[in-house]
């Protein structure tokens, strides 16, 4: 995990080794799950808070970590409000596979 960004691979053992790394990491996995449970997405700064890890540092790794793979987008909000991470589709369905637990569909807007 400490090799550089990652890529979501198109070979599906390797996504499952990815997939697996995840859930062994309890910063990106909670995160996730975290993510998965707020339909209007988390700031850089209430996702820091609910880690409590203390550590921005580490909430910015998780986020690049879970962006570059394709499984967080970053929204900026044009109106003064802050930027939310909100998990994708690829996300949502990879959280999916290593809980073991439905996907919640995201509500159309």
């Amino acid at each position: 995990m400490n090799a550089g960004l990652w890529i979501w691979p198109s070979d599906i053992k390797a996504q499952q080794k990815v997939l697996q790394k995840i859930a062994t990491s309890p910063h990106l996995l909670l995160a996730m799950t975290f993510l998965m449970s707020n339909k209007e997405g988390l700031s850089n700064s209430e996702l820091d808070d609910l880690t409590a890890d203390n550590s921005n540092w580490m909430t910015l790794w998780t986020v690049r970590q879970l962006t570059a793979l394709g499984f967080v987008e970053y929204n900026v909000d044009f109106f003064g409000g802050p930027a939310r991470y909100q998990l994708t589709e690829l996300g949502r369905n990879a959280l999916g596979m290593i809980t073991g637990q439905p996907v919640q569909q995201k509500s159309p807007v």
